[in-house]
């Protein structure tokens, strides 16, 4: 019987180490990458989350990545091909303002492959992730009016572009849809790629909205969201974050973040790259998808009242179902709201 128990012992072994060696050859050898987009690595925003998904996948696996911040669009284009060049492979490209670039180095590289996010491409070596921002952004419009007392709350843009107007639209949707009567003030930062990185802008910006009366405000601006959630801050109102989960950047000041999932678009091009699963093509995620959500953590909970978590939720619940369709700015630039 011992050795009987022991034949089973070792076959169980070989078959367990017959398996993990199945493993290790599925896994591929990756050399992955990232262009960042304006405003820097560290804007405690979109590139931010891109590069966080990365670190996630880095501390799982022990697989390095090289990344660049360009400071200009021709940087962007001589980054991507220069790692094309070196065999780095998947390429994450960071923001709709790469796209016309992908176009140009996925077209020479065809065998390397590239993740754009924000933007679209035919190619077959390209994976192109955008996001429903407008449903998000109805989640934090729903919050920011039930948390005013004023009726009155504000949106800051960073460069003036359909996408962000796609967030502006969503969260006017989403604020009307519990009291029409609510004014929401809109500004955008610029037309040019500083845009995202102007926090003193954004904080001169959000300070006229709090002094015409908008006590809540929200920021789809990048690095220059910085400046807003601080003036909202310093002026003992209420900021709302984006794409990453900002609520700790001040804590008790910031009623929510709309988290754009960019960071797992980030992670799970690496992976799948690794796994040999990795495929071109066009993926558009809203909640349904858990592209995008609202932030609730300890560094809010004091804010989010039951009844705005309810409100939020039902909204939620309701977009997911298809009982709400919230009016897309990039499909339809006139918004109903």
């Amino acid at each position: 019987m011992i050795a009987k128990s022991l034949r089973i012992t070792l076959a169980g072994l070989v078959a367990g180490a017959a398996g993990l060696a199945g493993q290790a050859l599925a896994q591929t050898e990756i050399k992955p990458a990232i262009v960042y987009d304006a405003g820097g690595k560290f804007d405690k925003s979109f590139n931010e989350a891109v590069f966080n998904g990365a670190e996630k996948f880095r501390k799982e696996t022990g697989v390095a990545f090289r990344d660049f911040e360009p400071t200009s669009e021709p940087q962007m284009e001589q980054a991507l091909r220069r790692f094309a060049r070196d065999g780095h492979s998947p390429i994450v490209a960071v923001g709709f303002s790469q796209a016309s670039a992908i176009a140009k180095v996925a077209a020479e590289f065809p065998q390397i492959k590239f993740t754009l996010i924000d933007g679209a491409s035919n190619l077959p070596n390209v994976q192109a992730v955008s996001f429903k921002e407008h449903e998000g952004s109805f989640l934090v419009g729903v919050a920011a009016a039930k948390a005013s007392k004023t009726a009155k709350i504000g949106f800051v843009g960073g460069m003036d572009i359909p996408l962000i107007r796609r967030f502006a639209c969503g969260y006017v949707l989403g604020a009307k849809s519990v009291s029409p009567s609510v004014e929401v003030f809109q500004n955008m930062t610029g037309s040019t790629r500083e845009a995202w990185n102007d926090p003193v802008k954004g904080g001169e910006l959000a300070k006229s909205q709090i002094d015409r009366g908008a006590d809540v405000v929200y920021h789809a601006a990048g690095g220059t969201g910085i400046g807003v959630l601080r003036a909202a801050a310093d002026a003992g109102k209420l900021g709302i974050g984006v794409d990453s989960n900002q609520n700790g950047l001040h804590p008790g000041k910031v009623l929510t973040s709309m988290l754009k999932r960019v960071d797992v678009a980030a992670y799970n091009s690496f992976k799948a790259a690794r796994d040999g699963s990795w495929k071109g093509g066009s993926a558009v995620l809203g909640l349904k998808e858990e592209g995008v959500d609202w932030a609730l953590d300890d560094n809010n909970k004091s804010l989010i009242t039951p009844e705005i978590k309810a409100a939020v939720d039902q909204a939620k619940a309701d977009i997911v179902s298809g009982k709400i369709t919230v009016h897309d700015y990039i499909s339809d630039s006139k918004c109903p709201g």
